[in-house]
């Protein structure tokens, strides 16, 4: 008997962990002088832009979609101009931290959860958004800032994710 063939959802969510590892496996050997790295001057180094893919994950899944957790409300914080550095160490941590918060939440919600609405204050407008749109928008999220990454890394000589 043939497994049963995974839904597109299933093809998806599996997709984006692959990628979350390829970005994680990316940073976890970087030096701090790597992790300073940036394109320009007045661009965001590594580390600041993985620690934005890390406040963003939690600020999304956890304070967007009021899923209170300690960890993920410490993880929002991340990624601020006046954010500390961090080590290849905690950031691999934090990717990690927060992938396995969505993931958590992706393997149990169902349609009709995902169609659950929660509002979203942008530019002074409150807009209600759902479950399901959240998670396109930090998906697409992971891909466009992760795309950075790979360049300067590629333009600094150093392995880029294997995407």
């Amino acid at each position: 008997m043939q497994p049963p063939t995974p839904s597109t959802l299933e093809v998806i969510y599996e997709s984006w962990r692959g990628y979350h590892e390829k970005l994680r496996d990316s940073i976890a050997p970087l030096t701090d002088a790597q992790l300073g790295l940036q394109p320009a001057p007045h661009m965001w180094p590594l580390s600041q832009l993985v620690q934005h893919i890390i406040g963003v994950r939690a600020g999304w899944f956890s304070g967007t979609l009021q899923d209170a957790d300690d960890a993920m409300s410490a993880y929002m914080e991340w990624g601020q101009r006046e954010s500390p550095a961090r080590s290849a160490a905690e950031l691999v941590g934090g990717l990690d931290a927060t992938w396995a918060f969505i993931e958590a939440r992706l393997q149990r919600w169902t349609p009709d959860d995902c169609a659950k609405t929660f509002p979203d204050e942008w530019d002074g407008q409150v807009f209600d958004v759902s479950r399901s749109w959240v998670i396109y928008h930090v998906l697409e999220h992971d891909l466009h800032h992760g795309g950075e990454i790979s360049l300067i890394l590629g333009m600094h000589g150093l392995a880029t994710p294997d995407i």
